[in-house]
């Protein structure tokens, strides 16, 4: 038998990745100017802020902007790790290293069977389209630990649980990869890895500094921001005369006056509702293929992010991401909502910083803007999740249970069968 050459890399994924990235790197260095506010502000202002409260020894105690998990000081004290830059340019720098890392992992997946080189072209052009947002904050460090997560837990469920948690110390919303691990000895390894790592990490954090968790108080403050779904009825509410305004709070612009407690309330039940879904789902679901957990978790941050009190231009990145891990895979059903991801994305830099000032505005193009982006986000998430229920949930003939991946049912008598094959 001859022996089977390695398959070569092709040079086109690389030198697409490097003329963008080498855009998004003008941008944030401001040799080229984006239209709007500048969007480097938190890094090279809050950041860099935080770096010298966390250097003091402590977590930022009196700063309500501070709304992180304790290992996000991870994130911000990183440009620590390259000593002769200044620190915004160390930050941007390290993304950047995130951003190779995860086109990596998505290259050299395609190369799997049953896995396709589809889902590093989604990267590639995901992250341009959100605009040097996607540089200036440190969500694209988080993604690529989810990346890294669920292309690994494929083959080692234990490694899936640790990353989650880690990536759910950094910001929370990594927890929701664990919702699509197949039942079984696949799930308990990830999620005893998981609780196991969170345990840890979260004592550890609490002994290194005061503060770790200071951030669930002002998280639980936060309104109703102006970019969000349920904004969106206060912007069209201004046209007819409603009274309320907008000013930054806890880091963000959020809207302030009547009724808007009411939408915050309701945003919430909606995100209830969702974790609701998935429960359910997790319950109904029978068919656990090898990229279930991807698209399970693609839908779930859809899912939180379109209920979310806050959407923030960075949010899409991790859409953008888990998108790229589920067209990664030649069965996946999850094609058209990702496609909408990326044309959301797209929208997203028109919105911010582009049309910025308009959305604080509430005016015709402000508004028309979050409409196409937010209804973007909206329709990839019931699209995801109605084709993840069909997809796992299936209906069979006369009304039965649909086969368990593992291709055993129960046979009468209670004894196990075979299904046919």
């Amino acid at each position: 038998m001859t022996e089977r050459a390695p398959m070569k890399a092709a040079p086109l994924p690389y030198a697409v990745w490097a003329v963008s990235r080498a855009w998004l790197l003008l941008c944030v260095f401001k040799v080229v100017t984006v239209p709007g506010p500048d969007v480097t502000v938190d890094v090279s202002v809050i950041y860099r802020g935080w770096y010298e409260v966390l250097l003091s020894g402590t977590y930022p105690l009196d700063d309500v902007t501070w709304q992180y998990p304790p290992a996000a000081a991870l994130a911000v004290l990183s440009p620590a790790l390259l000593p002769f830059w200044e620190y915004a340019s160390a930050f941007f720098v390290l993304v950047l290293l995130c951003d190779a890392l995860v086109l990596g992992l998505l290259l050299y997946a395609g190369r799997r069977p049953g896995m396709r080189r589809a889902g590093a072209w989604v990267w590639i052009a995901g992250v341009p389209l959100v605009g040097p947002t996607g540089y200036a904050r440190y969500d694209l460090m988080v993604t690529a630990v989810a990346v890294a997560a669920l292309l690994a837990g494929a083959r080692r469920p234990g490694v899936l649980g640790a990353l989650a948690a880690f990536g759910a110390l950094l910001k929370g919303w990594p927890a929701l990869l664990l919702v699509g691990v197949r039942p079984g000895r696949a799930a308990r390894r990830a999620w005893t890895s998981a609780a196991l790592t969170a345990a840890a990490l979260a004592a550890g954090f609490a002994l290194w500094m005061p503060g770790a968790f200071a951030f669930l108080a002002f998280q639980r403050d936060r309104g109703t921001e102006i970019e969000s779904l349920g904004a969106l009825v206060l912007h069209i509410a201004r046209q007819f005369g409603w009274q309320g305004r907008v000013e930054l709070r806890y880091g963000s612009m959020e809207f302030i006056g009547p009724y808007v407690e009411l939408v915050s309330t309701l945003a919430l039940g909606l995100a209830v509702a969702a974790m609701g879904w998935l429960v359910v789902w997790r319950l109904r679901a029978r068919t656990f293929a090898a990229h279930t957990p991807a698209d399970a978790a693609f839908t779930a941050v859809l899912l939180f992010t379109v209920t979310s009190r806050v959407i923030s231009p960075q949010y899409v990145v991790w859409a953008v991401g888990l998108a790229a891990v589920c067209l990664a895979f030649r069965a996946t059903s999850m094609t058209l909502p990702a496609v909408l991801v990326l044309v959301a994305a797209g929208v997203t830099l028109l919105e911010f910083p582009v049309g910025f000032g308009h959305v604080v505005a509430s005016d015709a193009w402000g508004v028309t803007l979050l409409v196409v982006r937010n209804g973007l986000l909206a329709a990839a998430s019931l699209v995801a999740a109605r084709r993840l229920w069909r997809a796992t949930a299936p209906r069979t003939r006369g009304g039965g249970a649909a086969v368990p991946a593992d291709g055993v049912r129960p046979a009468r008598g209670g004894q196990p069968s075979r299904a046919p094959r």
